[in-house]
């Protein structure tokens, strides 16, 4: 799954370390999502957006593409 949230985070001037200890995950957990390893659990997906104040959609995007008939 793509994000922004490196991208959302730099922004801010947050290290992983602080959006870590803001969403009461582990940075390397950051670290994993970042890097497109660990696709987050929707209640975390949730979590992000409501600390950045943003839609799920603007951060997170599923890679596969679905054709709409």
């Amino acid at each position: 799954m793509k994000n922004r949230l490196k991208i959302l985070r730099a922004e801010r001037d947050w290290t992983q370390a602080d959006l870590a200890d803001k969403l009461e995950v582990s940075r390397q957990t950051i670290n994993a999502i970042e890097k497109g390893k660990y696709d987050p659990s929707l209640p975390l997906a949730f979590k992000v957006a409501r600390l950045f104040q943003i839609p799920i959609e603007a951060i997170f995007e599923d890679e596969a593409e679905v054709e709409v008939s």
